[in-house]
């Protein structure tokens, strides 16, 4: 894995400590299994939310791991160009790199442990495509992406691109040492991320060594969820088992506790670690209509949506400079 890593934790700053006689520890409420999907040119994905509901995951809309996978040269896929209005998508690449355009001139290369925040709001046309060097190589590809509701009030605030690289994550480290943590948005445990969100979102990835411990503050008006990228994980003082490609959800709380298996399993991409991500934001609670790469509040303004797509209202391929 070629996400960013240190080669002693020890140097990182600290999290926050947790006092448990005056903090209450956020209990499991579900464990449940991604399943199998595909996207884009036909690449698979676990969906890490799937059998979740909007109430569950909210202000998080969903949740898709690409890999990781071993590509040979010319066997790399990505995803064309397709619009989107009503939320933010954030790709972040632990392996590989993708390239990325869109219609109003953002875009880049998006590296090893680089984050890529894009503000869809009133309307954005874009794509995420393998560079010409992985195309044409192939190698590890390992990726997430995430969509982060906007409420009703923003859904058309004007699209805006963030590229966060590896080198701006903050970066810290557990109680033990056993933990490196890298807040890409938010706050976690004092430590903040450099992601500018509009709708109050923490996250993070980290790994774990085995057996190691991890305490960590919550805010306690977020909602809280983990992601299981790879390896394995038990949460809470109860060890509930957490394999990858699971999502545990939380309970209400002043801090989360995540176990590194003390045995984790083998694999090709196997860390010998545990890796996941852990998220939690303030819930919308507005509802939620989804239909393809649009999420409004309305029906009508999914109409609208298609309506505006088909007259070119959501940019230039490629964007006009």
């Amino acid at each position: 894995m070629a996400a960013i890593t240190v080669p002693n934790t020890l140097v990182l700053p600290r999290v926050l400590a947790v006092d448990p006689t005056v903090s209450r520890e956020r209990p499991a409420t579900a464990i449940a299994a991604g399943r199998l999907g595909v996207e884009g040119a036909g690449f698979p994905v676990y969906r890490g939310f799937a059998g979740l509901s909007f109430e569950d995951i909210d202000p998080f809309l969903m949740l898709d791991q690409l890999g990781p996978v071993l590509n040979g040269p010319y066997e790399t896929k990505g995803a064309p160009w397709h619009p989107h209005r009503g939320f933010e998508t954030v790709t972040y690449v632990l392996d590989g790199e993708i390239a990325h355009h869109d219609s109003h001139g953002g875009g880049g290369v998006i590296g090893d442990g680089d984050t890529q925040w894009m503000t869809a709001g009133s309307g954005i046309l874009h794509d995420e495509v393998p560079t010409d060097v992985v195309y044409s190589q192939g190698g590890w590809q390992h990726g997430i992406q995430l969509w982060v509701n906007l409420p009703s009030a923003m859904k058309f605030t004007p699209p805006r691109y963030q590229a966060i690289t590896s080198s701006k994550l903050s970066l810290a480290t557990s109680g033990d040492g056993g933990a490196l943590i890298r807040v890409i948005a938010g706050e976690m445990g004092g430590i903040a991320g450099p992601g500018s969100t509009h709708t109050p979102v923490t996250i993070a990835h980290i790994t774990l060594e085995p057996g190691s411990r991890l305490v960590l503050p919550w805010n306690p008006s977020y909602n809280a969820m983990m992601y299981q990228l790879l390896g394995e994980s038990l949460i809470t003082t109860q060890r509930h088992r957490l394999p990858a490609h699971h999502v545990g959800l939380f309970g209400p709380g002043d801090y989360l506790e995540v176990f590194g298996a003390d045995v984790q399993p083998d694999g090709p991409a196997a860390t010998g670690k545990s890796e996941f991500l852990l998220l939690g934001g303030l819930p919308i609670r507005e509802t939620v209509v989804q239909h393809g790469p649009f999420v409004m509040n309305t029906k009508q303004e999914i109409v609208q949506a298609f309506e505006d797509y088909e007259k070119g209202r959501f940019g230039t391929i490629p964007a006009l400079s």
